[in-house]
């Protein structure tokens, strides 16, 4: 039994000949095109699954496998200062209700799937992605793979696959994960804070001082494609093209695997030096794409329709992983 999340409760059921049964939400026309994708409020979301995967507990389902392409959370995946690992709590919920399998897709850190005391499939995005740069760029052969930060660096298969160079921008621009605001915060702020025992003397550490702006590689006269695994808020890719053109890059295109392209984002990106921003349809974003004709989607139904198909078989899914390697 296959629950793809949806915003309200009322589910359409559909019965196969071999016995599988998917569910899958009614609530409004986006719920109905990815199986029919994922909700647009991430908690209703959440809960509306929750209440899904236990009714079929309740109704002795022999198996309960979520489809949930856009693990949501994910961001939230460890300890910052003294915050609380909600990708952890969600995986402790989601396993408690009855799921009894996971499929999703290019989660933000593999680790997650630590969290999970059941099997979780982490497919990829980037084999869609990649046919698109080679399909729909034609002078792809003179671009340059572009991190926006140093943490970002590690993502090198678009490099690798493409055998293109690389570029890597650092400075004060650019904020670590770590540093990020996120919702979380923990402890309160100094004024709330009882003051420190005179007799301890805790050492501080050393306020962090990014150094200026710059990119590492040679992008001039040069196509950037900017590489990340979500779009949400766009201020750090805005940020990013700024600089590319300014050294010198003709064209710029933003290439993730979930456009969550929230708030004001879509007319940002209209009116911002980005050529193209290319995402996948695993969060539906019909809407952005009115507001801005730079969105452009990639269809990954493909690889989940084939995942659901293997796992009701009892068939190996090793094919669907084939030639990914640690760091993918």
């Amino acid at each position: 039994m296959f629950c793809v999340p949806s915003t309200e409760i009322g589910a359409i059921m559909n019965i196969t000949k071999g016995g599988l049964v998917l569910f899958s939400a009614n609530s409004n026309s986006s719920c109905m095109e990815l199986s029919k994708r994922i909700a647009e409020d991430v908690n209703t979301t959440i809960m509306e699954l929750l209440i899904m995967v236990y009714a079929c507990k309740t109704s002795c389902a022999k198996s309960i496998i979520g489809v949930i392409p856009y693990f949501p959370y994910s961001k939230q995946c460890k300890m910052r200062k003294r915050g609380s690992i909600v990708s952890k709590l969600l995986a402790s919920m989601m396993c408690k209700a009855g799921l009894t399998h996971l499929i999703t897709m290019d989660l933000h850190q593999k680790e997650i799937q630590g969290f999970f005391n059941i099997p979780v499939d982490n497919l990829r995005a980037s084999p869609f992605l990649l046919q698109y740069i080679q399909e729909e760029i034609p002078d792809y052969r003179n671009a340059v793979i572009v991190a926006k930060s140093p943490a970002s660096a590690k993502r090198q298969a678009f490099v690798e696959r493409l055998r293109l160079g690389i570029a890597v921008i650092h400075g004060e621009a650019q904020d670590a994960e770590s540093d990020m605001v996120d919702g979380r915060h923990s402890p309160p702020t100094a004024k709330n804070v009882a003051a420190i025992h005179p007799s301890l003397e805790i050492p501080m550490l050393i306020p962090k001082e990014k150094p200026p702006i710059t990119v590492v590689g040679d992008v001039g006269g040069r196509i950037a494609i900017i590489v990340d695994d979500i779009i949400d808020d766009v201020d750090s890719f805005l940020a990013a093209a700024e600089t590319l053109k300014e050294r010198g890059a003709y064209k710029i295109f933003v290439m993730a695997t979930h456009g969550l392209l929230s708030s004001d984002a879509p007319r940002l990106i209209e009116e911002s030096a980005i050529d193209e921003v290319v995402v996948t349809n695993t969060i539906p974003h019909e809407i952005q794409k009115l507001q801005c004709p730079k969105i452009k989607t990639v269809d990954i139904s493909m690889i989940l329709s084939e995942a659901i198909r293997r796992i009701h078989n009892g068939e190996s899914m090793s094919y669907l992983f084939r030639n990914i390697g640690l760091d993918d």
